[in-house]
């Protein structure tokens, strides 16, 4: 294999829609090899994250939790966004650590400020807004909830019509589903507040008559 031949295969694997298991072994035979003969930084990060989605998803067909929460730990510390959420997904499951939702919503906050403006449409910004929306809305704030969930929606479309990635589709309805919830529930609470507020007008009318009838 030939430094040129191993960036040709990094490229056709992030072109890939679904890449199969021997696409994976392929992806990491050339990142290896790479890494091994230039030594790059980024190299080894983009290698850490494949192996930690490797194992977090049981590509070789075992997950191993463990696996996933080193390799993206590693990715993480050189500054992978997406290992980082990843990490942020394994406190919330507790997958190989103890279950920390405290921790998880820090991750995901502090990544907010550095996906909020990406232009790149392979920035995980739907990723982390749709987490930060999940948050946003278990803290009663389903405007900011609601808003995040648009941008992520714009967004996931643009790299949808380059790349129909399954797990894009998967976001897509998801998110979709989320702020179907929450457009409902604002139904219903505007509702709720106007029979209140008919009520209260109604209850008033009845005093005044009362007062204007004594």
């Amino acid at each position: 294999m030939t430094v040129k031949e191993a960036r040709e295969i990094e490229e056709r694997y992030y072109g890939m829609s679904d890449p199969s298991e021997e696409d994976d072994f392929l992806y990491t035979e050339a990142m290896d090899f790479l890494i091994r003969e230039e030594n790059l930084p980024e190299d080894m990060m983009q290698l850490d994250e494949c192996l930690g989605y490797i194992w977090y998803y049981g590509r070789t067909g075992e997950r191993d939790y463990e696996k996933a929460f080193r390799h993206y730990v590693k990715s993480m510390e050189r500054g992978n966004l997406v290992s980082t959420y990843k990490v942020a997904d394994m406190y919330k499951n507790g997958y190989f650590v103890e279950k920390d939702p405290e921790k998880y919503r820090e991750i995901i906050e502090e990544l907010y400020p550095k996906v909020k403006n990406a232009r790149n449409l392979g920035a995980p910004l739907p990723e982390v807004f749709t987490r930060l929306a999940r948050i946003r809305k278990e803290q009663g704030r389903m405007e900011d909830a609601a808003d995040l969930y648009l941008r992520a929606k714009d967004f996931l479309a643009q790299r949808i019509s380059y790349n129909a990635f399954f797990g894009n589709l998967n976001i897509m309805k998801w998110l979709i589903d989320d702020l179907y919830k929450i457009r409902i529930m604002s139904i219903f609470m505007i509702s709720i507040m106007f029979s209140i507020g008919r009520q209260k007008y109604h209850f008033s009318m009845r005093m005044k008559s009362r007062i204007w009838n004594r």
